[in-house]
């Protein structure tokens, strides 16, 4: 028996002879489907997918191909702007592996699939029925409800279109909830009669929505008027009463531990992102290798078996099978709920099945369920495939599942997925008063008002600035901390600002490189819509340039904001507050300029800590995103070199003429938003955004190379090292600081110290050469001597004055030799 693609005698013949059926249509439609009768008043014949991977055993390489390509072809259909905010739904039981394999081939599009299974404490998203199925009821379960109410294009699957009552009853279900301008239907054949396309156009037309179909062959089937008379008298005729016992077993059960990752879904019957998707591919060589090493030695034709809605994972897990076993045979299946007759016939679509119990304590009661053309197909080894959920007591009785697969092959083996259950929703407790909208350019910053929202408070009135040697003074000391003042905005020196543009136009392309690197980094494995959110204000021009990569590559417009977080004082909480108020915890990534030794890193990681056990809030992850990692602190990045960033050389006026955030009891309340200024003065000198489309004039000419690093990045060890924090405490011994606080390593962090605190010295690495054109500038003018240092993982380190007293440097700030 084998159902092959390529077979001579046509897997519907039997039917089309007896009932008078026939397929009219493309040449290639009997190469995709054949025949079968079943026990259904609605509908008497089945049409049998030989690509699906359900009732015909197929290899997975075809089974997978057929879903990648189909959404490719969505993917050119839509444009990749309206590609990348669409959202995929599939139909069960069907075609959850089919929409898995269409969301993988459209790119960036999250994936849900409709389920028969309801799930404690997930509360419906829709529903809608499925007209000839014989089980009709589909649920929507996703764990964020906010996956279909966006207004992108929704592509929804499933493998054959007959009628179109499902699209139908799915988008007039939809779209009365969360109405949207596009609609794209995918299915592997696209079987409607003029009628039922003409209807579905109506209906489109009374809803005002573009509706589109994609399919890999379309036809019509041609039925008699008799058909359903004809179908019950035949499957009365030919069906004998299953076979329930099992027979002496050929063979035993033998468990593989798959080690699958902790806390990726099972599959979309919850939603399943892009960044899931990530994590799953990384982790399918080690699984598949596993199974490898379980199957007999000289093992041929082996059936990966799937069970019901649970089809991805195990499909995924037989294509990588076959790269890993290239000299076995690997084919692919899934049990069913859906009654067929059987009929050993060469010209017949279902030849065997198995029968047995269903086993997964299913909602609408217990019931037979089915496994189609694996007795008889001489597989050497089944791979059982299921969730945890249905590794019951009933799936190892003697009845069961197992036991019949192994009357059948000599040997079985059972891999267990863990059953993904979503945690509860975060839900933001009550405060005692409303927080403020964010504040938008121009009236707070000279940023374009979509570029960023700042959730701070303007404190532009008031007078905050200090001499820097009296901030330093008090800092040290213990009188103050750096945030309760501002230092004095630096006004440039002419030949500082040529030193800037000098600069930007050097390292334009560079700088392009990275944001365009951890931009698609963080959308293919945090989150396929984040939102941004910058640490104020280093973050903040960063952000918008991110923001800016996923409109230019992807046609996104990100949220993006602007937050304050102080060493020692941790994240401002009533920011978080707002932004769990307004988006999912689980979207939110955190972004900053560069990693020093990574004290920011780790001061985020304890304030979220902290915000979650006083507030019950969950969902944020600290992993902050930066464009340059030189001491390897964060896994999300766009590089590790320690390189000139222009918007460190300057202050305000290449951040949106925005101070540092300020954090002082007697104009910061507990219900406000950390403080700022917004210094309107410095217009004349501002060059923010001069410097963001400079930046962005580079993205084109990039965009490949970024394409091949973040290729190259996905199979890197980014596990952080911390080498920076370790050379920072080095230094702090050596030169007798003795506070790490006092040594500032890298480029932005030793542009930091001669802006803005009072300098002892500067480290720089032997050989460095333009990247501290105007670092040894500002060190001369700052009388600031700079010694070279052979061995520094760091371009170089900024020392603030250790011991230092208004008379250690005088009034003017400017350093002293100790």
């Amino acid at each position: 028996m084998n159902n092959a693609v390529n077979d001579e005698v046509w897997s519907g013949n039997w039917v089309a002879e007896r009932l008078g059926v026939g397929l009219e249509g493309d040449d290639g439609l009997p190469a995709l489907l054949g025949l079968a009768l079943r026990r259904n008043p609605k509908r008497a014949h089945l049409l049998v997918s030989n690509v699906l991977g359900k009732h015909v055993p197929q290899l997975p390489s075809v089974v997978y191909g057929y879903g990648i390509r189909l959404g490719r072809r969505v993917r050119a259909l839509l444009g990749e702007a309206p590609a990348a905010s669409a959202v995929v739904l599939g139909y069960a039981e069907t075609a959850t592996g089919l929409g898995h394999a269409v969301a993988d081939g459209l790119g960036l599009a999250p994936y849900l699939h409709s389920t028969r299974r309801p799930v404690t404490g997930i509360a419906p998203a829709g529903g809608f029925e499925e007209s000839h199925s014989h089980a009709t009821s589909h649920l929507l379960l996703p764990a964020d409800p906010a996956l279909l109410s966006g207004d992108g294009p929704l592509v929804l699957v499933d493998d054959e279109f007959s009628t179109g009552n499902t699209v139908l009853n799915t988008i007039r279900d939809l779209h009365a909830r969360h109405p949207r301008e596009r609609y794209v239907v995918v299915a592997l054949v696209d079987m409607r009669s003029p009628e039922d396309t003409a209807r579905l156009q109506r209906f489109a037309d009374h809803i005002g929505a573009r509706v589109d179909l994609v399919a890999a062959a379309s036809g019509t089937v041609r039925l008699p008027d008799d058909v359903l008379d004809k179908g019950r008298l035949l499957v009365a005729q030919h069906e004998t009463a299953p076979d329930r016992t099992p027979g002496p077993p050929r063979g035993r059960v033998t468990r593989v531990d798959l080690r699958w990752p902790h806390g990726l879904p099972d599959g979309g019957r919850h939603g399943f992102t892009p960044a899931h998707r990530a994590r799953l591919e990384a982790a399918l060589p080690a699984m598949a290798a596993r199974i490898a090493e379980a199957l007999p030695t000289g093992a041929r034709r082996v059936l990966v078996l799937g069970f019901e809605e649970l089809m991805y994972a195990p499909l995924r897990l037989a294509r990588e099978l076959e790269q890993v076993a290239p000299d076995t045979e690997v084919r692919f299946s899934t049990t069913t709920r859906s009654p067929v007759l059987a009929v050993d016939d060469p010209g017949y679509a279902i030849r065997t099945r198995l029968v047995f119990p269903a086993h997964d304590d299913p909602a609408d009661g217990p019931g037979e369920r089915y496994a189609y053309n694996v007795a008889g197909a001489g597989f050497d080894t089944v791979v059982a495939v299921f969730d945890s959920v249905a590794d019951t007591p009933a799936l190892h009785a003697g009845d069961g599942l197992l036991a019949r697969l192994a009357a059948h092959t000599p040997h079985v083996l059972l891999a267990v997925v863990p059953s993904h259950v979503p945690a509860p929703r975060a839900t933001t407790p009550e405060r005692p008063a409303m927080l403020p909208e964010p504040l938008r350019g121009p009236a707070f910053s000279s940023y374009a008002p979509d570029e960023v929202g700042w959730l701070l408070r303007d404190l532009s009135d008031v007078t905050l600035e200090a001499p820097t040697e009296e901030r330093e003074e008090a800092i040290q000391s213990g009188g103050a901390h750096y945030a309760e003042s501002l230092p004095v905005e630096y006004q440039p020196s002419e030949q500082y600002q040529q030193l800037f543009h000098t600069a930007l136009d050097t390292s334009a392309a560079r700088i392009a490189k990275a944001v365009g690197v951890v931009t698609e980094t963080v959308m293919s494995e945090r989150s396929p819509r984040p939102v941004l959110v910058s640490l104020a204000r280093a973050g903040t021009p960063v952000g918008i340039l991110m923001r800016r990569w996923a409109q230019f590559r992807h046609g996104l417009d990100l949220p993006h904001y602007a937050v304050s977080i102080v060493r020692g004082r941790g994240i401002d909480a009533n920011a978080l507050r707002w932004l769990a108020a307004h988006h999912d915890p689980r979207d939110v990534v955190f972004v900053d300029g560069w990693t020093g030794k990574g004290a920011i890193t780790r001061e985020l990681a304890q304030a979220i800590t902290e915000f979650e056990k006083t507030e019950g809030v969950t969902g944020f992850d600290p992993e902050i995103a930066v464009l340059a990692d030189p001491g390897s602190c964060v896994r999300t990045y766009g590089t590790r070199e320690d390189f000139l960033i222009p918007s460190a050389c300057l202050n305000s006026t290449v951040s949106g003429l925005i101070s540092r955030t300020v954090l002082r009891a007697d104009l910061v309340g507990p219900d406000d938003f950390h403080g700022a200024k917004f210094y309107r003065e410095l217009a004349g000198a501002d060059v923010s955004t001069a410097f963001l489309d400079a930046v962005r004039a580079r993205f084109q000419e990039v965009a490949d190379t970024v394409d091949s690093a973040v290729k190259e990045l996905v199979t890197e060890d980014r596990t952080p090292s911390w080498a920076g924090w370790r050379a920072v405490e080095r230094i702090s011994e050596e030169y007798g600081i003795h506070d790490v606080n006092l040594v500032k390593p890298g480029v932005g962090e030793t542009t930091r110290v001669l802006l803005r605190r009072v300098p002892w010295k500067i480290l720089a690495k032997a050989g460095a050469g333009p990247d501290l054109d105007h670092v040894r500038l500002l060190a001369e003018q700052r009388g600031v001597p700079v010694e070279e240092v052979g061995e520094l993982p760091y371009t170089c380190v900024g020392l603030i004055h250790p011991k230092y007293t208004r008379g250690a440097t005088g009034a003017d700030g400017r350093a002293v030799n100790v």
